[in-house]
């Protein structure tokens, strides 16, 4: 079998990476062969990572190479999407591979109907508002993330939805064995979502003081104001999980809004994959695979995230005792060892 991925980005890209690439290695074994296509090369990943502007002339060519490519669909037996075939298009080519009968899979991990539905834009929100439902009714399988995204889908008149949430490959996750000299509270995201750690930057300052503990930020560089006692560590794949293991308590701040109802609680797995304990917003997904008290602690405020940091800071025993819950529970859960035979029934379904 031949299965065509036209991604958004290459591996570098994080959806990308987690949604398609790393399942590549398991459909293989099963003898489905893929063909990936991403969306957006390399260099214009890097660009958005480093805060660049968007070229319009790389733009240009990612369009026109993903239309070309569209002419190549009948050399496949399955066609995967990542989000859609072009961003800020209408729904015109998938419901084109619909009238072909060319039953096509599109995945979800991020609610992206929201960059449409809730634009400031009144043009994309007028002309666009109800694109990525037409590209889920359009679909043959519409894979969702979560709740939220499942929902979304049925709703628009989707054929069917599997819910696939975002999973590690365990394998690449040890647990972590030794302690550091200062507790160390991480985090680990990109520029853009850095905000949220912002957004608790007085409660995180408090036990900054109080017990003398260190934050390492991954993925991000921008100063936030807290002092000498943050560390910025560049992010890449090869050494995500090494940086991951320095942590004590692993943190997903989020707000509280209709975007955040899309997050898949990747950074909350990837903890608990390495036998943190976490703490997160009360939010989404968050709800879901927070057991709080157990595995970690759900919070609302600024309080709750003081208090509830407070209690993992200083009982070590209770550190463990609630990452080793968690690496549990990935086990069982949220793996790519236990999930990729359900992705590979879908395609071959």
């Amino acid at each position: 079998m031949k299965v065509l991925y036209f991604t958004k980005y290459s591996r570098n890209g994080a959806s990308s990476r987690l949604r398609s690439y790393q399942f590549f290695p398991f459909l293989e074994k099963k003898g489905i062969n893929v063909t990936v296509k991403p969306f957006f090369n390399e260099n214009y990943l890097n660009n958005l990572y480093l805060g660049k502007r968007k070229s319009l002339l790389m733009l240009l060519r990612a369009y026109l190479k993903r239309f070309f490519l569209l002419s190549t669909i009948y050399k496949y037996d399955r066609i995967v999407i990542e989000y859609e075939l072009f961003p800020y298009c209408f729904s015109w080519f998938e419901k084109l591979l619909f009238i072909l009968k060319i039953r096509y899979i599109v995945d979800y991990d991020d609610a992206t109907f929201h960059n449409y539905d809730m634009s400031k834009n009144k043009l994309i929100l007028f002309f666009l508002s109800k694109k990525i439902d037409n590209v889920m009714k359009y679909s043959g399988c519409v894979i969702a993330g979560n709740d939220y995204l499942a929902e979304r889908a049925r709703n628009a008149g989707a054929k069917k939805v599997v819910n696939h949430p975002t999973v590690i490959d365990i394998d690449r996750y040890s647990v972590k064995k030794t302690e550091n000299n200062k507790v160390v509270i991480g985090w680990i995201g990109s520029p853009s979502t850095l905000k949220y750690v912002k957004n608790i930057k007085l409660s995180l300052l408090n036990l900054i003081k109080k017990y003398d503990v260190e934050l390492f930020i991954v993925g991000a560089n921008e100063d936030i104001g807290i002092g000498s006692n943050v560390k910025y560590i560049e992010w890449k794949e090869k050494t995500e999980v090494e940086n991951i293991l320095k942590f004590d308590i692993g943190i997903m701040p989020l707000e509280n809004t209709s975007w955040e109802l899309g997050k898949c609680s990747y950074k909350l797995i990837q903890y608990m994959g390495c036998g943190i304990p976490i703490v997160a917003s009360s939010i989404g997904m968050n709800k879901q695979v927070v057991k709080s008290g157990i595995n970690g602690y759900l919070v609302e405020n600024d309080l709750e995230w003081e208090s509830c940091l407070e209690k993992l800071i200083v009982d070590v025993s209770l550190r463990k005792k609630m990452g080793l819950y968690g690496r549990n529970l990935v086990m069982e859960k949220y793996s790519l060892q236990k999930i990729n035979i359900d992705l590979i029934n879908v395609i071959k379904d």
